[in-house]
């Protein structure tokens, strides 16, 4: 793909997130996907975002800024969303959560390759607060 293209792929990835469309997001992910500090692989990454989306059942994100150099995608976007379902051993707290995030992804093909990024540190601060 060209770094211009990345631009519309990237919409329609985020399009699917926002849709909670696992078997639509999945076509954007390499099956052998790499994720900083995360078990790798599409399997993984569909089953941990299934657990945020049943957690967090109106969970959205909203792009505020993309980036795009060759093969690689900086993306600052704002997730939100109130838990209302168990979340990484944490009782819904009926909270409405809203955090920043940085992902930064290698894509070849049109699949992702490789990502690393922030947010859950922030996610769990949100829930865990008083």
């Amino acid at each position: 793909m060209e770094p211009w293209e990345l631009h519309g792929w990237h919409a329609d990835y985020l399009d699917a997130c926002n849709r909670h469309d696992l078997t639509a997001i999945a076509e954007f992910l390499d099956p052998a996907v790499r994720r900083a500090h995360l078990p790798a692989g599409a399997g993984a990454w569909i089953r941990d975002l299934a657990d945020l989306f049943q957690a967090f059942p109106d969970w959205r994100w909203r792009r505020i800024q993309l980036v795009v150099e060759d093969d690689r995608i900086a993306a600052h976007l704002r997730g939100s969303g109130t838990h209302s379902g168990e979340f990484q051993g944490i009782a819904p707290t009926r909270r409405h959560v809203n955090v920043a995030e940085f992902a930064f992804y290698r894509v070849v093909n049109g699949r992702i390759v490789e990502v690393t990024g922030s947010g859950s540190a922030e996610l769990l601060s949100q829930l865990k607060a008083r």
